[in-house]
């Protein structure tokens, strides 16, 4: 009877160690107690940059494409000089407008052909004739939004061929992105200290924290008449706001 003891003690460890181990597998495999709360968040700012988009363009006389075809370096010539003439003239109006020159940018020549219809020939048909456009972009950096009517004015009186539209920027991005991003996560802290006190229950750490929605910080144009001789010399600019959207999933533990 001796011998068989320690099968019987061995048998009875293993017996009373079988429901604590199924108890803290259990534990293990119980979801951790916690809050889940996501929070979006709309910022919206006033505008303090502008940036004005203009091109200014000559074109060489219309010619049929037999008259054209070996080209006419001379008419190009003429109308390159008249449009640099033209922008050096406009460069100065701006910085007598109250501009800075680094604010001024002219961007690179552009050359381009255009196909236009004549008149009717014999045979019906209608004659083509091309001519040469030289064209040249113009940005304009406005800092002080104050500025901005004048300086339209300006650049309408000067003879620009065309006003592209107003884009209205922020000077510091990212401080803005950063403020939509903390008001996103302070709703969330709000909402789960909300519901919180609603259910009773108390809160732990946060046990995690992600974005659902990255702020994104996009420039608000507006646009304008193609020709920029056609604008109405009253007319007002106003940039309004540009809304910054943000969104956060928060968790924190049930205590």
């Amino acid at each position: 009877m001796i011998l068989f003891r320690p099968a019987r003690l061995l048998l009875g460890s293993l017996l009373l160690a079988t429901p604590l181990l199924a108890n803290q597998a259990l534990a293990e495999a119980e979801p951790p107690r916690q809050l889940h709360v996501q929070a979006e968040a709309t910022l919206s700012v006033v505008p303090n940059l502008a940036t004005l988009s203009a091109r200014l363009w000559e074109r060489t006389p219309a010619l049929s494409q037999e008259e054209e075809s070996g080209g006419d370096p001379e008419a190009l010539r003429e109308a390159r000089e008249r449009l640099e003439t033209r922008a050096s003239e406009l460069i100065r109006t701006l910085e007598a407008a109250g501009l800075e020159r680094d604010a001024i940018s002219a961007g690179s020549l552009a050359v381009q052909p255009e196909r236009l219809a004549g008149s009717r020939l014999e045979n019906g048909e209608r004659e083509i004739l091309v001519r040469t456009r030289l064209e040249r972009p113009l940005r304009v950096q406005v800092d002080d939004l104050a500025q901005l009517p004048d300086l339209l004015d300006a650049l309408t009186e000067a003879g620009v061929n065309a006003l592209d539209g107003v884009a209205y920027d922020l000077a510091d991005r990212d401080a803005a992105t950063d403020e939509a991003l903390v008001k996103a996560l302070e709703k969330a802290r709000h909402k789960g200290a909300l519901m919180a006190d609603t259910l009773g229950i108390s809160l732990g750490a946060v046990a995690s924290v992600s974005e659902t929605r990255m702020p994104v910080f996009q420039p608000r144009m507006l646009a304008m008449a193609a020709d920029a001789r056609e604008s109405a010399p009253q007319a007002e600019y106003r940039p309004g706001t540009i809304d910054i959207e943000a969104g956060v999933s928060v968790s924190w533990d049930i205590e």
